[in-house]
């Protein structure tokens, strides 16, 4: 597509908040054995369902492989689902796609961020990934789309946060990781987020949710709501690993304020189980050299956090868990003016995310 050489912030361009309008929601069909169990079939019914809950509420276009065209197809076949043949190497387009950006005159862009399969190799889960960072490029070309390409300077969506006002939300553990670019310093990084996102303001939170395999994004952890206000993934338990990470999140945010000027309001979102999969489920992932292993010892990290506002709606994954109606009635009760559906969410979380790390959401323009 059309590569632009200046900035979003240099051109009056800005990343809206998640509760904008949306054109649509973009997906990407998964299909990898070494990281999808049975053949990618019980995820690929998963990823059905989550897009049939978007579909609902606003346009879906799924990307998929030509080995898995007809597939997808029969099993999308939805009048709000839009199925196209595009090639990847796995289906994370939060992180993989582009971060579209605006300018509230009807123009639209996308921020083309360098991918490395969150870490290179340097404790990344696969290679190779060349065919994931040209996703953002192959989506903006089929929108008609100017793209900024962040050549060298690695980013994930699932990374960042923005409340659409001058804000956004991050971690050090991620950002600040040696395995995404390690020759630029807080302030270099702080700069290229103005730069491409159009911020005032960045809000470091030290760690992500605990064994979180993307090295601790924020939104599998703390996400804004509104501007002012953000949930954080939360345990009372002590002995829980996350309870340190909560607690250090929480002396940060309440200590923050936004590019506004405004203190933080900050809700609380309980953290489900602990939760594990089971020897059989993690049987059925195939094996290969340089891929993220799966073992029934260890703790996914399932999150309600990880949910994706639509327009008029928000979808959220379930995990057959006691907290999950709490889920739904504190999501319900924080947006009364949308609807809430819970799509099960554990066949995703074994692959390693979930709901909002599997979209990624156009703004209208």
């Amino acid at each position: 597509m059309y590569s632009l050489h200046s900035t979003p912030r240099h051109d009056g361009f800005h990343m809206p908040a998640e509760w904008a309008p949306h054109a649509q929601t973009w997906m990407v069909w998964p299909e990898r054995t070494d990281n999808w169990r049975m053949g990618a079939k019980p995820a690929q019914a998963a990823f059905a369902e989550v897009a049939r809950a978007i579909a609902s509420f606003e346009p879906v276009t799924v990307c998929v492989s030509a080995a898995q065209y007809e597939n997808a197809s029969l099993q999308l076949d939805h009048p709000g689902i839009r199925v196209i043949e595009i090639s990847s190497d796995d289906a994370w387009v939060r992180d993989t796609g582009p971060t579209f950006v605006i300018n509230g005159q009807g123009g639209l862009r996308g921020v083309d961020w360098t991918f490395n399969a969150w870490g290179g190799f340097n404790g990344g889960l696969y290679w190779p990934w060349q065919r994931d960072d040209q996703v953002a490029d192959k989506i903006l070309g089929l929108e008609r789309c100017p793209r900024y390409r962040t050549e060298g300077f690695v980013l994930e969506g699932g990374a960042i946060h923005v409340d659409g006002e001058g804000t956004v939300l991050t971690t050090e553990e991620c950002l600040l990781n040696s395995n995404r670019n390690p020759e630029l310093a807080r302030q270099e990084i702080e700069l290229m987020l103005a730069d491409y996102l159009n911020i005032e303001k960045v809000i470091w939170l030290p760690y992500g949710l605990f064994n979180d395999e993307t090295d601790g994004h924020i939104d599998n952890f703390c996400c804004f709501i509104r501007p002012g206000e953000v949930l954080l993934a939360w345990t009372d338990d002590e002995d829980d690993p996350n309870y340190q990470r909560c607690h250090a999140a929480l002396k940060v945010l309440q200590a923050s304020r936004d590019a506004q000027g405004r203190d933080l309001v900050v809700h609380r979102m309980p953290i489900p189980g602990p939760l594990y999969a089971t020897a059989e489920e993690c049987v059925g992932v195939d094996r290969v050299t340089g891929t993220q292993p799966r073992d029934p010892s260890i703790r996914l990290a399932g999150s309600y956090v990880n949910f994706l506002i639509v327009n008029d709606g928000i979808v959220v994954p379930g995990f057959d868990e006691p907290e999950d109606q709490a889920a739904l009635d504190i999501l319900q009760e924080l947006f009364p003016e949308r609807r809430v559906v819970m799509v099960p969410g554990r066949e995703i979380l074994l692959g390693g995310g979930n709901v909002h790390c599997i979209t990624q959401q156009q703004p209208a323009r």
